[in-house]
């Protein structure tokens, strides 16, 4: 086997990796797909790994936060109002979560709503968790996104005020670190 050339001015090559049977790593395959994943069915990924606060994978034996249940349908009130405690709580990751479940059970005429709303609550997750880049890109789409509702207003939703909120953290993603603190108003 010939040895692959290296990009580096005066690296040497690395040797071939031996074959993943006398690595002791070869997933096991049965018709094509990895069977030691937590998946669904259908193949699709579970997520049952435990989550910290913000929504970060723990080792499979820690003890993670309580998660929201996926693919409940609440009805909008109920969501925005669980959505509310989770961030208040410091969480929005989960309220997240929620916002997302509303997102995909939302009629098509407020579809772009929620799922601006589902976009601020991960915009500031990642400003918590220090990813300031991400953070003021889904903040700014998320405040793109429920924009053209400020005439309107569904469910309280206090529109205008969320989105100078997500502009302003978008402009200064540091100040979201502490995610209680920063928390918005969904309701106003």
């Amino acid at each position: 086997m010939p040895a692959r050339r290296c990009r580096r001015r005066g690296a040497r090559p690395r040797p071939p990796a031996p074959p993943a049977a006398e690595r002791g790593t070869a997933p096991s395959r049965q018709d094509g797909r990895v069977q030691d994943r937590d998946r669904d069915a259908e193949g699709r990924a579970r997520n049952a790994r435990p989550r910290d606060a913000l929504g970060r994978p723990l080792p499979h034996d820690a003890v993670g936060e309580d998660r929201a249940p996926e693919g409940v349908v609440r009805a909008p009130g109920a969501a925005l109002s669980e959505a509310q405690q989770l961030l208040d709580a410091g969480r929005p990751f989960h309220a997240h979560e929620v916002l997302e479940d509303a997102w995909k059970s939302a009629p098509d005429d407020e579809r772009q709503l929620w799922r601006g709303l589902a976009q601020l609550a991960v915009g500031l997750t990642h400003a918590a968790r220090g990813n300031d880049r991400g953070a003021a890109t889904l903040l700014q789409r998320g405040a793109g996104n429920i924009a053209g509702y400020a005439d309107r207003r569904p469910h309280g939703v206090d529109v205008p005020g969320l989105v100078g909120w997500a502009r302003g953290l978008a402009a200064a993603p540091e100040e979201g670190r502490d995610p209680v603190r920063a928390a918005p108003r969904l309701q106003g």
